[in-house]
């Protein structure tokens, strides 16, 4: 029922027909996939999803090409899946919904050996306005439990433009294919999902989509500081402090 509930909500609160869902979760929540995958599996049986795009998987992969019967391991090749960064326990029910009706799923993150440049890149500074600058590196101290050097924060800052112009080439690319109907659904991270800061911003300020026709879904209340067009309730799996993990990840002294 729960579901029921939420899946009504997403397809008819706010834009009834947006070109772009997408929704913003946190890794370590498997409830927040496993919607997302009933999302995916309802939308593809209305004849209503262009395409999935995924931050877990690089710009330059994709499952177009793969049959409906394809297996999990034909589509973790076809995405050069990483299963260190991304369980595919968790995030192998989105892909597979999609496989299964026929539609494409994209890479659309930033590939590794381009983050390096990114973290380099002094042009990136002056992508986005310094207010949005500022709120990117707030988030990034805060996410990071106050315990980042200060000196790596404007390079962070940097790749998380960058993966966020990534991620918004992909959908442009698949909102511009006529061979497909319907819209395009993305799974990213809820700092990338958010409109003031992440992909949606890129979209709207590239002029790619206006903002009314982009539908930013998050899990869990307000308080966060990211703005979306609507709240979701979500199972809670508990996890380890990520902030003493941190502690203990850094040297001593």
């Amino acid at each position: 029922m729960r579901f029921s509930l939420f899946l009504t909500a997403v397809l008819m609160a706010g834009c009834a027909s947006p070109q772009l869902t997408v929704f913003g979760e946190r890794h370590d929540q498997v409830d927040q996939q496993r919607q997302v995958a009933g999302v995916v599996a309802h939308l593809a049986a209305r004849g209503a999803l262009r395409a999935v795009v995924l931050e877990m998987a690089d710009r330059g992969t994709s499952t177009a090409g793969l049959p409906p019967d394809a297996g999990d391991d034909a589509a973790r090749k076809a995405l050069a899946w990483t299963d260190s960064g991304w369980p595919w326990v968790q995030y192998g029910p989105v892909v597979m919904a999609a496989v299964r009706a026929g539609v494409p799923v994209w890479g659309g993150n930033l590939p590794r050996p381009a983050m390096r440049a990114a973290m380099d890149d002094t042009s990136l500074d002056t992508a986005v306005p310094p207010d949005l600058a500022d709120r990117l590196t707030a988030a990034i101290r805060d996410g990071h439990c106050g315990l980042l050097p200060e000196g790596m924060a404007p390079g962070m800052r940097r790749i998380q433009v960058a993966r966020d112009r990534s991620m918004a080439a992909v959908v442009g690319e698949r909102l511009a294919d006529p061979a497909r109907p319907g819209q395009v659904l993305l799974l990213t991270g809820a700092q990338h999902a958010s409109r003031d800061r992440g992909v949606p911003w890129h979209l709207v300020a590239g002029d790619v989509l206006p903002a009314r026709a982009i539908r930013v879904v998050l899990f869990g209340g307000e308080g966060d500081g990211l703005q979306g067009d609507e709240r979701r309730a979500a199972e809670v799996s508990p996890g380890p402090d990520r902030c003493e993990a941190l502690r203990k990840a850094l040297p001593k002294g």
